[in-house]
């Protein structure tokens, strides 16, 4: 068995651990009968146990891929979402130690799970390394940034879990709306993976020419029926759909097609799902968080955010700047990827201050750690995949 395959079997070995774990840490929630229990009911300990070796597992993929590739597997997509999964998981590994919290585990591993989902609709390929990627300095750039958003993501987990335990879902509100539509989210990255799985498993194809942002001719190809077309684009497959519009060479009309059909399939989802459980996706949930210590979830969101913040200030933009200036001869540029980077920053800094200054603890802690995540989210998701940029090579 070569090194890539070995690689990819790996990461299905951790994707099916971190699903049997998540199982494991729902009925350490459920059948907890007291605090005592539940910080160490024998199923949390086997669901920890069952995380590990899927860290193993996972660490054991990211090493073999960089063995095949030689290089390190953060230099696109697919590599870099696993590695943040990957991240992920440790970080709560130790904080699960630290605070022996199993709905800790029931809300983390599921998000995981997800990313890696969501990782495996990218071409998979171990691929050269263009000259921009050809330093040590954006391995440094990469990991430590990934490392920071992992452990910022943390706090978002424990922040979630506090406000599904302490929102009211009986009643309308605002705070019901808002904490919905985090559901609501999390189900259009399920429709992401949902609809490029059913157009991959067809085998669809599009093949388009078009002119690049360099005023270059270049050949695209779609996996989804293309709902927008690259700038001054032609087909090249007969009888393929016609693109509603044209979009400017500064957009990805590719992963915008890609976006909207996950946005239409996610709210389909959702809206099946609202229909068979005739209550909000936030309540389902809240059994499961009934249980845990809502001081203890505000106190580790507040202690990721301490940690992670100069994690990730190290990475995104300190090592950023130094890399940057190594590949394009500048520290910034104002590349939509380091504008996004530098907001995020920006988030975590007053969420810091606010927190220190201002006493925000309690839900509102908890909604600037959720709210964090969603913008780490959407520089992942949107500002990668939709805006073109000097990062548009990820």
């Amino acid at each position: 068995m070569g090194l890539a395959s070995l690689s990819a079997n790996l990461l299905l070995v951790s994707f099916i651990a971190y699903l049997v774990a998540t199982l494991f840490f729902g009925g350490a929630v459920k059948g907890a009968k007291s605090e005592a229990s539940y910080r160490n009911h024998r199923w949390g300990n086997v669901g920890i146990t069952i995380t590990i070796i899927g860290f193993i597992t996972h660490l054991g993929y990211f090493i073999t891929r960089w063995m095949a590739s030689g290089h390190a597997p953060v230099s696109n997509m697919f590599e870099f979402t696993t590695a943040f999964g990957m991240m992920l998981v440790g970080s709560f590994i130790l904080l699960f130690f630290l605070y022996r919290t199993p709905s800790l585990g029931l809300f983390a591993l599921p998000i995981a799970i997800i990313i890696i989902g969501y990782a495996s609709m990218f071409p998979r390929d171990i691929t050269p390394l263009i000259p921009a990627l050809q330093s040590y300095w954006l391995t440094i750039h990469v990991i430590t940034a990934a490392l920071g958003e992992s452990i910022l993501a943390i706090s978002a987990v424990a922040g979630l879990i506090y406000l599904v335990k302490n929102i009211d879902m009986t009643k309308p509100s605002r705070q019901r709306f808002w904490i919905e539509a985090v559901m609501f989210t999390v189900v259009l990255v399920l429709g992401f993976v949902l609809s490029s799985t059913t157009f991959k498993l067809t085998g669809y194809e599009a093949h388009f020419t078009y002119i690049d942002k360099n005023q270059a001719p270049a050949k695209i190809e779609y996996h989804y029926p293309p709902l927008f077309g690259m700038h001054e684009y032609e087909a090249q497959t007969p009888g393929v759909m016609t693109p509603w519009a044209e979009m400017p060479a500064v957009i990805n009309a590719k992963t915008l097609t890609t976006f909207v059909w996950s946005v239409a399939t996610g709210t389909v989802l959702y809206l099946l799902l609202r229909l068979i459980f005739r209550r909000p996706i936030a309540a389902l949930f809240q059994p499961f968080a009934k249980k845990a210590n809502s001081q203890l979830m505000d106190e580790i969101g507040y202690r990721s955010v301490l940690i992670g913040f100069p994690v990730f200030t190290l990475g995104a933009l300190i090592f950023a700047m130094i890399w940057a200036h190594e590949a394009w001869s500048r520290f910034w540029g104002w590349d939509p990827k380091e504008v996004w980077a530098l907001i995020t920053w920006l988030f975590y800094a007053a969420f810091l201050h606010l927190r220190l200054s201002k006493g925000w603890e309690g839900k509102k802690s908890a909604w600037l750690a959720v709210i964090g995540f969603v913008i780490i989210m959407f520089n992942l998701i949107a500002v990668n995949l939709i805006i073109a940029g000097l990062h548009s090579y990820a």
